[in-house]
């Protein structure tokens, strides 16, 4: 599976992104998708998480109400909706699947990341 997300970019705090993952060579429908995020100096933490079934997760209380997981499984890509966006939420985000449909992990299938900054 080739994961490629995109819609990152320089925002100011309060502001909205909205990042997309397309996905090619496996449909995702049955799989668990999910987006994480790595600020500089920081480990890779999980932002959310969507189960086959539509069961969402998102892995901070902080990302709870701000934050939007969707997925569409007829065009194979999955989105996350970024609103109220603060200084500590800059970090490149990545779109990662997998077939065990678990927001537990492991992750099988990486996208390249979006590099998301929010400054004003």
């Amino acid at each position: 599976v080739q994961l490629q997300a995109s819609g990152g970019g320089l925002v100011q705090p309060g502001g909205s992104l909205r990042l997309s993952c397309a996905a090619a060579g496996e449909a995702l429908d049955l799989n668990a998708v999910a987006w994480f995020r790595q600020a500089p100096g920081k480990d890779r933490e999980g932002v959310a998480c969507m189960r086959s079934t539509g069961h969402t997760r998102y892995y901070e209380d902080s990302m709870r109400g701000r934050f939007t997981i969707s997925r569409d499984n007829a065009e194979n890509t999955v989105t996350l909706q970024m609103n109220r966006l603060k200084p500590d939420d800059t970090a490149v985000y990545y779109c990662t699947t997998d077939p065990h449909d678990s927001c537990l992990g492991p992750w099988a299938y990486w996208g390249q990341g979006t590099q998301v900054t929010v400054s004003s």
